[in-house]
Order: structure tokens, then C-alpha cells, then sequence
């Protein structure tokens, strides 16, 4: 049993790891990439989240981040590496996570204690992330923890974003959701990104969404309609997936304890706060 308040990790998880996030929407990235020769914006995806597995093929890409096209990943890996070297992706991300957090969070706090207090809870979550069936999760472990707070931060919310997202894909594949069914079945609750955005960034086809559609449909799990809807079973299978997340995901907020986590999560959403009012999350990513 549990010795966190129900939801505790999801809560922590949700106002930390959009410190993660805001990288991929930062034009900081795009920037850094781009000095390298990296400028399609998909390139810039797929080798920045995928530098700390070393050169890898489409393969280890496609498998790992789960609902991507794998034709839209192979336009692109192995073929990246031969632009940009791993480490040289690694260098410019870190970079370009620097610029983003100064510009997105001020000076102060960047300095402040908070955040040298937050970078300690982090990491000290990341203690209890374990390897196993973890792969993005195990790269990203490997590397070595900035000196400065704010990118300690940053590279232990990392962790322990890729932690829980490789759980979250091992429950997504345990309640037979294939990649754009995951993706259509999301969107359904309301809470997912805009479709003509996924649709543009994971490479699928407005074909392949209403294919996904039509299997929820013959499942029972949505409605028909122009935009998706869960039914009550549907609402179910998406609530064991976060559930079953949730305690592939417990160990490292278990390890911090309830005290730490609840810090660690108010900490996160003061700096949630001050990013999203300095615009760290366009519009069509949200949909809202």
C-alpha cells in the first residue's frame, strides 16, 4: 500500500514535467539544432529526445517513442546522426534548456532557492527510478547531472518524465491501444492536443485517425461523431491506463515521501506558472 495521498505522483508528474516539456516549444532548440545543421523540425525531435541512446536506427525510435509514424521516423534516423553527432545534440539541448528557463523563469529564479531546493527533491526522486524495461528512462540516466541548479532541475525532471513515460507506454500496449488508437482514445477525454497538430507532428494521415477511430468504435470505447468522445467503457480503459502508470510510476515519490513530493510539487507549479504566463506552451499544441 501507498503511503502518498491518492494521486500524489500524478500531481508531482504534472507540475514538473512541463518544466521538462517547454523545450520542444522553445524556438531555443530549433536555434541551437539548427547551428548544426539539424533544422527540419521533426529532426530536431527525434535527435534531441533520442541523443541519449547514442546513434540508434528508426527502429529503436519508433519502438521507444511509441505513436510517431515510423515512415516520418525513418525520413529522419539514422540519417540525422551523419548531420549532428549524439554529443553534439546533447551539448546543444542542454544549451538551448538554459536559454529557455532564463528567458521563461527571470533571472531570480533561476538563482533563487527554490529552485536549488527543487533541483535536491528532484533528484533525489530520481534515487528510486529503476532501469528495467525503462529504456529512454535508462539512457537518459547515464548522463551526467549539471552542475547548475536550474539545468539539475531540468535534467532530473527528465528522468523522471522518461520513468514515467516508459511506463505509461507499457500500459498503453497492456490495454491494447496501438499508437494512434492511444492517440485518438486521448484526444477523446478532452484533455489531448489539438488533431490537425498531432496529425502534422506524428506523421499519421487523416486516413489512419479515422481507421483508429473506427477500431475504438468497434470496441465500444468511443462514439461516432467529428470529434471523439469516450463512451463509459471507454472512460474506464483510459482510467486503468493512468492507474496502471501511476504505479509503475509510484517508487521514486515513495522514496522522496509525502512531505517532499508536496513541496516538490508546489515548487513546480510556481515555476509552471511564471513559464506559462511567459508563453511556454503555444496554442496548438494545448488546443486550447
Amino acid at each position: 500500500m501507498s503511503s502518498l495521498p491518492a494521486r500524489a505522483e500524478r500531481r508531482c508528474h504534472n507540475a514538473v514535467n512541463p518544466l521538462h516539456s517547454c523545450l520542444f516549444f522553445s524556438p531555443d532548440l530549433g536555434a541551437e539544432l539548427g547551428k548544426l545543421g539539424v533544422e527540419d523540425p521533426s529532426a530536431v525531435y527525434f535527435a534531441t529526445r533520442a541523443a541519449a541512446f547514442g546513434p540508434v536506427g528508426a527502429g529503436t525510435v519508433t519502438a521507444t517513442f511509441y505513436n510517431f509514424n515510423p515512415a516520418l521516423v525513418a525520413q529522419h534516423v539514422p540519417a540525422v546522426w551523419s548531420v549532428a553527432s549524439p554529443e553534439q545534440v546533447l551539448g546543444a539541448r542542454l544549451r538551448a534548456a538554459d536559454s529557455t528557463l532564463r528567458r521563461l523563469l527571470g533571472e531570480e529564479i533561476i538563482a533563487s532557492d527554490e529552485m536549488a531546493e527543487a533541483a535536491r527533491l528532484a533528484l533525489r526522486a530520481t534515487a528510486a527510478c529503476t532501469p528495467h524495461a525503462r529504456p529512454l528512462y535508462a539512457a537518459h540516466a547515464e548522463l551526467p547531472v549539471p552542475d547548475e541548479p536550474h539545468l539539475a532541475f531540468w535534467h532530473a525532471a527528465t528522468l523522471l518524465r522518461e520513468h514515467r513515460g516508459d511506463a505509461h507506454l507499457a500500459a498503453l500496449l497492456a490495454a491494447g491501444l496501438d499508437p494512434v488508437e492511444s492517440l485518438v482514445s486521448h484526444t477523446a477525454t478532452g484533455k489531448g492536443m489539438a488533431i490537425r497538430w498531432i496529425l502534422s507532428s506524428r506523421g499519421w494521415r487523416r486516413t489512419d485517425w479515422e481507421a483508429a477511430s473506427g477500431r475504438l468504435r468497434e470496441r465500444g470505447l468511443i462514439v461516432a461523431g467529428e470529434e471523439p468522445a469516450l463512451t463509459d467503457a471507454g472512460t474506464a480503459l483510459r482510467a486503468e491506463v493512468e492507474e496502471a502508470t501511476d504505479r509503475m510510476d509510484r517508487a521514486p515519490y515513495e522514496h522522496l515521501g509525502a512531505e517532499g513530493v508536496e513541496r516538490l510539487t508546489e515548487l513546480g507549479r510556481g515555476f509552471l506558472f511564471t513559464a506559462a504566463s511567459n508563453g511556454a506552451f503555444p496554442a496548438e499544441a494545448t488546443g486550447r
